[in-house]
């Protein structure tokens, strides 16, 4: 299978495919989504009038509660088209459904099939899937579907247990794993501790999924070196969601997530939801394309990225986003400090002391922001004890409250009620 890449057009010629698509999103969602019909007509919106990507501010913008309250009013087809029903994480509140029809499984698979050839995978390829395959998790089943589409093999082993990992590794020689990447480290830790030369097998990618492996620059952060410094393989790092069914994948230049603009128009909107330029700092807005169950116009993923708009070194002409920045409901004011969930856990993973960690936020008796760190330490000495807090006091420039936990407790907190992806943030706070 060989289907032509429109990233490596010139931008001129995908962007007259997407205006195409966007006056038949609007021509769509006005007839079938209940949400988008009254929206327009409470905005008084002339769809007709909306022909370019420079007309798209014409539009107003909808957000995660606008999903959450109205679920069901966003679905644009009859149940009886319906195959699959996914849904979101819940990590910033109630979980959203996201129903797929057949149409929309078959642009799942083309997304990955091309966010998979992108990080230089073919039909030789052994990929090993670490991640979770049910509880309505739609990547599993998109990675799954890309794999297939592109021709690779998969060996569907799900998350957890170091010990099968590494007996699968060995038995059946992948030659990629996708998996999050704090989870490779304890790959790593478990192959130390029981003499496995992580070198000598046949693993030489990472697809890594959930966390950040890069700093804004698109160095690679702590937990990208930690990787890298023991195990001599290519890190591509992606950023996706459930609601937009699309995902921003690496090349191995390693320089940011390219777009696929044939499948969604992506907007870095700053406060005033107007366009912020290359380089700046903006919320994710996400319009997707070709999208038939439940598509998204101008949606707000509460995610802060930049966007590079240069050409990539590997050919492609369409944007690239950055590593992800933070989620805006996320961001902390702390002491006169602002912080983000993701500079944190850079700074914990840096620490060797620190085995595992969930940062905790709430409001104090004047309303502002508290910091709690949960911390699981190999040595609870004082002395052990005195180095991480100065160590921390250094790089945050200010002190958060400790509490040290135990290893089951910390799991507890990380998977409450049996939750499909590790909490490493607790926001407490009205």
């Amino acid at each position: 299978m060989n289907l032509q890449d429109i990233t490596f057009q010139p931008a001129s010629i995908f962007k007259k495919l997407q205006e195409e698509k966007l006056q038949q999103l609007l021509l769509y969602v006005s007839h079938n989504s209940p949400f988008y019909k009254k929206l327009f007509i409470d905005h008084n919106i002339e769809i007709s009038s909306i022909k370019s990507i420079d007309d798209l501010n014409l539009l107003p913008t909808t957000c995660k509660e606008d999903l959450q309250q109205h679920n069901d009013d966003f679905i644009c087809v009859n149940p009886e088209k319906i195959i699959e029903y996914t849904s979101t994480s819940g990590t910033l509140g109630s979980p959203v459904t996201v129903a797929l029809t057949e149409h929309d499984l078959e642009r799942l698979a083309y997304n990955e099939y091309m966010s998979f050839l992108t990080t230089g995978g073919n039909t030789r390829d052994v990929y090993q899937l670490m991640l979770t395959l049910d509880r309505q998790f739609m990547a599993g089943i998109a990675y799954y579907s890309g794999i297939r589409k592109m021709g690779g093999s998969i060996i569907r082993l799900g998350p957890g247990v170091p010990s099968l990992q590494w007996e699968t590794i060995l038995r059946l020689k992948p030659t990629a794993i996708v998996a999050v990447p704090s989870f490779i480290l304890k790959l790593i830790q478990f192959a130390n501790d029981n003499k496995i030369d992580v070198n000598s097998t046949t693993v030489r990618k990472a697809i890594c999924i959930g966390e950040n492996i890069r700093n804004l620059d698109c160095t690679l952060n702590i937990l990208g070196k930690k990787i890298t410094s023991s195990w001599n393989i290519q890190l591509y790092s992606t950023y996706a969601s459930t609601e937009m069914q699309t995902a921003f994948t690496e090349c191995s230049e390693g320089k940011g997530g390219h777009n696929r603009p044939e499948l969604i128009i992506a907007e870095l909107l700053d406060e005033n939801n107007s366009p912020v330029p290359a380089n700046v700092p903006g919320e994710v807005t996400v319009t997707t394309l070709g999208v038939e169950g439940m598509p998204l116009v101008r949606y707000k993923t509460g995610d802060i990225c930049e966007y590079f708009d240069e050409q990539c070194a590997c050919g492609r002409t369409s944007i690239r986003l950055s590593p992800l920045l933070g989620r805006k409901k996320q961001m902390i004011k702390f002491k006169g400090t602002t912080l983000y969930p993701t500079a944190i856990f850079d700074i914990l993973n840096d620490m060797k002391e620190i085995q595992d960690y969930v940062v905790e936020v709430q409001n104090n008796e004047l309303g502002l922001d508290e910091v709690l760190f949960y911390l699981v330490v190999a040595d609870d000495t004082a002395e052990n004890d005195h180095k991480i807090r100065a160590y921390l006091q250094a790089r945050l420039r200010v002190s958060p409250l400790i509490k040290y936990v135990s290893v089951e407790n910390i799991k507890r907190m990380q998977f409450p009620d049996a939750n499909r992806k590790a909490i490493k943030f607790i926001d407490k706070r009205e």
